[in-house]
């Protein structure tokens, strides 16, 4: 559970976004999607592979 201090005095809109920054910091959402759709670990290996070597390939361009 995410728990934000208010300070007396303290500005509402502060606090949340305080509380957040703290909630993007611990991933639930990310998490959240990536469990949302199941992948193969071979299909999260193959993309990787592919990502790689697209990044690779606009590197070997730049220069």
């Amino acid at each position: 559970m995410i728990i934000v201090p208010v300070k007396e005095g303290e500005n509402i809109e502060r606090a949340l976004k305080k509380f957040k920054r703290k909630f993007e910091k611990t991933g639930a959402v990310r998490e959240m999607r990536t469990r949302k759709n199941f992948q193969k670990p071979s299909e999260i290996r193959r993309i990787a592979k592919q990502k790689a070597i697209y990044v690779q390939h606009l590197r070997l361009e730049e220069e």
